[in-house]
């Protein structure tokens, strides 16, 4: 494992990997499944070898699989592939002249290329007592052993802010473990920013009818706490006070990009990048969520997509160009969220949907949503059905044409053969 001090030379490396999330670990898989002979480098804030992200809120939290077996790699793994790890560190500071790191261990390094998977931090919660011990997000797995701390201590009462995946993940694990839990949105509706109505009203019926309660164009005052001591409960907008052992805030990312914007890099949501995921800056890459690109299945808008499919195939695409095949990306993107014993698969993007195709009943617990625009199908949410699922994305990948709405709800029409 490489070290350096302030008091040391420069640590070198051919490339230099900022991240050991899923896009940092598949950059460096990828460049020696390249034939790239040069040494490697990943740098970490995270204290752990590369491990995946989405179980944390998942089967993690839930104690269903320790961490063994969410590292992407065994740690041998890396010694034997001639990777160093530099983990505990993050980058305060970029020199893209001089092509140097400064990092917060007070190290500097050099690099020939550097590939910037930084992720993103937790969206803080922007309102009194957010800091009160008792009060978690989930991003990292110093977070999801927080809180298992906390629920191994006998905390038994959770509100969780916010309507997204993160939170629906988490209100689901707590339901599971025995906690009673309070869900609180301020948007009318579940997953609004990535979800149509259909599929809203469906995860909330299904966390209201697991025992969750669910509150719905509610905003939060405050998170309260006795002399500023524990978390004792939350204050919403309404007047209202909800009594709780714990907080989980799931209210989105912030992209850990200031470094790269302080050193010239251009972007405002993210850091901006081209078809190779290239930065304005020289010699320096970004992937995964932190990294803006125009997307040709959203319309060519430029976007960010906070995905493990994001962040691996912009990795493969960094490292085919760093190689010399400068290869457009243009992934279909996909994800995936597992709350109780549902399992959502989305193929496409529905940004700017203008219409849906329900196909089969809700109530089997297995159906489709299908978002159209123009007539055209651009995004499946597959609900329990994985061979929608796998057909949708090869339709998507081939170019999807316009279908009759009749033939697209028959679910015992395979998607496959309206190709």
């Amino acid at each position: 494992m490489a070290t350096s001090s302030s008091s040391q030379s420069p640590l070198h490396a051919d490339v230099v990997i900022v991240g050991t999330g899923h896009g940092g670990a598949q950059a460096a898989i990828a460049l020696r499944q390249q034939g790239h002979e040069g040494s490697i480098l990943m740098i970490g804030r995270d204290a752990a070898p590369p491990y995946e992200r989405p179980p944390l809120s998942k089967e993690y939290l839930a104690g269903d699989k320790g961490f063994e077996r969410i590292m992407i790699r065994p740690e041998r793994f890396w010694a034997d592939k001639s990777i160093d790890l530099r983990l505990g560190a993050a980058v305060t500071g970029i020199d893209p002249a001089a092509h140097r790191l400064t990092l917060s261990d007070g190290g500097s390094v050099t690099y020939r290329k550097l590939i910037w998977s930084g992720g993103g931090d937790p969206r803080r919660l922007p309102v009194p007592g957010a800091v009160l011990p008792g009060v978690f997000y989930v991003r990292d797995k110093a977070d999801a052993d927080a809180m298992m701390a906390a629920l191994a201590s006998g905390a038994k009462r959770a509100v969780v802010i916010g309507g997204g995946y993160i939170g629906l993940e988490a209100a689901a694990v707590l339901r599971k473990l025995g906690c009673e839990v309070t869900l609180v949105e301020m948007l009318p509706r579940l997953l609004a920013r990535v979800a149509g109505e259909e599929m809203s009203d469906f995860f909330a019926s299904e966390h209201r009818r697991q025992g969750v309660d669910v509150r719905l164009e509610t905003g939060v005052r405050a998170v309260l706490g006795e002399d500023a001591g524990h978390v004792t409960g939350v204050a919403l907008e309404s007047g209202e006070e909800i009594a709780c052992d714990m907080v989980v805030a799931g209210i989105g990312i912030v992209p850990a990009v200031a470094p790269l914007i302080a050193a010239g890099a251009a972007g405002s949501n993210g850091v901006d990048v081209d078809f190779c995921c290239r930065t304005t800056l020289d010699d320096i890459y970004a992937i995964g969520d932190c990294a803006a690109h125009v997307n040709p299945y959203a319309d060519n808008a430029v976007i960010r997509l906070e995905s493990v499919q994001n962040a691996h195939d912009m990795a493969c695409t960094v490292a085919k160009a760093i190689m010399g095949d400068k290869e457009p990306y243009k992934a279909l993107p996909w994800f995936w969220s597992n709350q109780y014993d549902l399992k959502l698969q989305t193929a496409g993007l529905s940004l700017g949907f203008d219409a849906t195709v329900l196909r089969g009943d809700p109530d089997t617990r297995k159906f489709t949503v299908v978002y159209l625009r123009d007539g055209k199908p651009i995004a499946f949410d597959c609900v329990n059905s994985m061979k929608d699922y796998v057909q949708a994305r090869k339709m998507l990948e081939g170019g999807a044409r316009r279908i009759d709405p009749a033939v697209l709800a028959d679910p015992e029409v395979p998607i496959k053969d309206m190709s």
